[in-house]
């Protein structure tokens, strides 16, 4: 028996953000589609960096730390980003900052990706290592599809199911 390609196993319906999209849009796309990160990419196809939640998360928490120091007690969780309405306080000044922030401000810019023909467990070896739960499939530098951790965990199970 031959050892599993990343071919066998990857995502080709794959969900790509701009550079040029909002954190708010970022993370709308990835929660319909139940993704956890997404390949930030060119017009032509070309993976500039990666966007995760993260990314989101960090930049979430850099924007707490700020307002831990100016109020008492107010938490960015307790008001959705997308809910704007209308007090004009400093936590809606702050969440329309985060939401409408440009992606290629908090994505990552060195992407580790693979290819189709990568050998599997290599792959995954590599992501275990780097910490990356995704990584972008390109041939001949055009992204093509991605695999994750989650994609491999299922295809575990998959014909047991």
């Amino acid at each position: 028996m031959s050892q599993l390609r990343v071919r066998d196993l990857m995502t080709t319906q794959v969900i790509t953000v701009k550079p040029t999209d909002s954190v708010r849009h970022a993370v709308i796309k990835m929660a319909i589609d139940n993704v956890a990160g997404a390949p930030v990419t060119d017009n032509r196809s070309h993976v500039l960096g990666m966007v995760s939640q993260t990314d989101v998360l960090k930049l979430l928490l850099k924007y707490q730390q700020k307002l831990d120091s100016g109020t008492g007690g107010e938490t960015l969780l307790n008001h959705p980003l997308d809910n704007m309405e209308g007090e004009g306080d400093v936590l809606e000044s702050i969440s329309e900052e985060i939401a409408s922030m440009p992606v290629e401000q908090i994505m990552v810019r060195t992407v580790i990706s693979t290819t189709p023909d990568a050998h599997l467990i290599e792959v995954l070896k590599a992501m275990m290592v780097a910490d990356i739960g995704r990584l972008p499939v390109l041939e001949q530098g055009v992204l093509v599809g991605t695999i994750s951790r989650s994609d491999i965990i299922f295809a575990l199970y998959k014909k047991k199911v």
